[in-house]
């Protein structure tokens, strides 16, 4: 009687120590892994901004990154150099403010941005504004890409 509990008792162990191992491996629960910025294409982003007060911020803007940085951006190696740090310390700046957030009610203005296009491998599509302390903290992290805005 033993013998068979004993029999069950080594395979459980022995599924549950694969299935564990297929997880650290990727192949497990945890989805699908992220692509890797070497195999994926080069950044492409369009960035819309208006209202924020200065007439040369506002606009449409292209956004190439990766290799030589380029587009109509008018800060374009150093908005590239921003999200390379963001990548580097594993950010995620078009994540946007959890709904249920804990912000401070302060208004940074009428300033809003719509970023679109790829990042990483992946599809961007991220709004932006100053109407909050969260939303505010948000914009000014991704600064070159978005510009500075003075409430």
């Amino acid at each position: 009687m033993l013998r068979p509990l004993l029999l069950a008792t080594v395979a459980t162990s022995a599924l549950t120590g694969m299935t564990g191992m297929a997880g650290l491996t990727g192949l497990g629960g945890l989805g699908p892994l992220p692509p890797l910025p070497l195999l994926s294409g080069p950044d492409s982003l369009t960035v819309s901004i208006e209202k924020t007060g200065h007439a040369e911020a506002d606009g449409t803007f292209r956004l190439e990154c990766g290799g030589k940085p380029g587009g109509t951006h008018p800060a374009a190696a150093n908005a590239c150099k921003r999200l390379d740090q963001l990548a580097q310390a594993g950010d995620d700046p078009f994540v946007p403010v959890p709904a249920d957030g804990i912000c401070t009610q302060q208004y940074g203005g009428p300033a809003t941005a719509h970023i679109t296009g790829t990042w990483h491998g992946r599809s961007v599509d991220a709004r932006f504004s100053r109407a909050n302390g969260c939303e505010i903290d948000r914009w000014e992290n991704l600064r070159p890409v978005l510009p500075r805005v003075t409430g």
